[in-house]
């Protein structure tokens, strides 16, 4: 029987596959399909998060053999041996209540584990044993276009509802990275750069994108939001690093082309006005004069914000570029922007905003 390589059309933004697993995952088995790196095995704690008495569960298909699925053990039944069935405990079945279940790379799946896996996909059963009828089953899988192994029977594409999940836009992941403690320089680098979010289907030529992921290319490391993030955390532990060592992680993390450009926004950040300069003196604090500094400086006051200099950060504001301005308000609308209250009842924030609402996109 042939295999198929998986490829559908419409494209879901994360938060909308959450939407529709957490509405017919306890029926159906919803297939997330995207770039590697993309953030599908996020989808996992926002479930959780939605269902709080769920267990959750991360099932990695990669490391599973046919052996990990029924165990065979022999049982007395009517004064006769027979062979049952003891199953994975990972599955959560043995835990008598809801669970979430997510099978992770669910493409890549030794063929033996997924076909184990059909009928628990479709009636959450496996051999004998059955998940409690409120768990949430669900898959995860990259693009078999990405050329890494992805690749169902048409039998078990028949099983699940595949849904892809669209590529952040460099705005998105920017408003995602302000709420999630990304690094500034890692979001001023996404803001100048934002090519290295590009998925490889829209770059026919490798070289005209060398940041990122390509089938065609040998690139040993590369950027992904999976990989930025990494980055993020080697650049808030670089204190004891030599700039040689930073340059080698960050090399490691997002590849050579990434790590070159990003060295020089850490540059740049290492130039920017404190923190404490802008509290204490709104009115003299250092403006710098590049614009990707400047970004650098609004991303940070929106990552660190804290109510009581609201008021200092809006005198400094009002010294910087109008793009700026812009940037900061429409940072604080973002939708998981997590200190949008602390801003919206400040009085001068608010005054400001009904003076300069134009600004907002």
């Amino acid at each position: 029987m042939s295999e198929i390589r998986l490829n559908t059309g419409l494209e879901l933004q994360l938060d909308e596959c959450v939407d529709l697993i957490a509405e017919v995952g306890h029926k159906l088995t919803v297939m997330l399909e995207g770039d590697m790196g993309n953030g599908k095995t996020t989808t996992l704690d926002m479930l959780a998060k939605r269902f709080p008495d769920h267990t959750p569960i991360l099932f990695d298909m990669t490391t599973k053999d046919i052996g990990d699925m029924l165990i065979p053990k022999v049982t007395m039944i009517n004064d006769s041996n027979v062979v049952q069935f003891a199953v994975n405990e990972e599955l959560g079945i043995h835990l008598n209540k809801p669970v979430i279940v997510c099978l992770d790379e669910y493409g890549k799946g030794n063929q033996g584990v997924v076909r184990a896996c059909t009928r628990f996909t479709l009636e959450r059963k496996i051999g004998m044993y059955e998940l409690h009828p409120d768990s949430i089953v669900y898959a995860t899988t990259n693009k078999g276009s990405e050329g890494v192994g992805d690749l169902l029977l048409p039998h078990q594409l028949d099983r699940v509802i595949k849904v892809k999940v669209r590529k952040h836009k460099a705005v998105e992941w920017i408003d995602w990275g302000i709420a999630n403690d990304i690094n500034p320089a890692i979001l001023g680098f996404v803001k100048e750069f934002p090519q290295v979010l590009q998925s490889f289907e829209d770059v026919p030529n490798p070289e005209d994108n060398p940041y990122i992921f390509h089938p065609q290319a040998q690139r040993e490391a590369f950027v992904t939001p999976r990989s930025l993030s990494m980055a993020s955390f080697i650049l808030n532990h670089r204190d004891g690093l030599t700039k040689t060592t930073l340059r080698a992680g960050l090399t490691g993390a997002i590849g050579e082309n990434a790590a070159r450009d990003l060295v020089a926004f850490i540059d740049l950040a290492d130039q920017l006005p404190t923190i404490d300069s802008i509290k204490e003196s709104p009115e003299t604090a250092l403006v710098p004069t590049s614009n990707s500094a400047v970004c650098m400086v609004v991303y940070r006051a929106l990552a660190v914000m804290e109510r009581d200099w609201v008021n200092s950060w809006v005198t400094y504001m009002n010294r910087l570029n109008k793009e700026a301005q812009g940037l900061f308000a429409n940072g604080v609308r973002a939708k998981n922007y997590h200190k949008k209250e602390l801003l919206t009842t400040n009085k001068k924030f608010t005054d400001w905003c009904r003076e300069n609402h134009y600004l907002y996109s």
